[in-house]
């Protein structure tokens, strides 16, 4: 799964250069873990770790270039777009 975590992070740092890496890679944790927390609550059954990582891969591609902009409302979401020191 590392290597699939690491692969999406590369795929939204190509698509928004205004996240640094870690931002990216709390990004892509926080997606993979949105599509399976609501698969496994809509009690749909696990489809493993590669339908996971088409989903995030999609949504990097539709939503990334514009994820630097979200403002959470929630404290549960602040950590997203939180600044970190390392860039890519």
């Amino acid at each position: 799964m590392e290597d699939q975590f690491r692969k999406l992070t590369e795929q939204l740092l190509s698509v928004n250069q205004e996240l640094s890496a870690g931002q990216a890679r709390t990004w892509v944790e926080s997606l993979w873990e949105d599509f399976e927390v609501t698969r496994a609550k809509g009690g749909w059954s696990y489809q493993g770790p590669e339908v996971t990582a088409q989903i995030v891969g999609k949504w990097i591609n539709q939503y990334g270039p514009h994820l630097h902009r979200y403002q959470p409302h929630d404290k549960k979401f602040a950590h997203l777009n939180k600044e970190d020191d390392v860039t890519h």
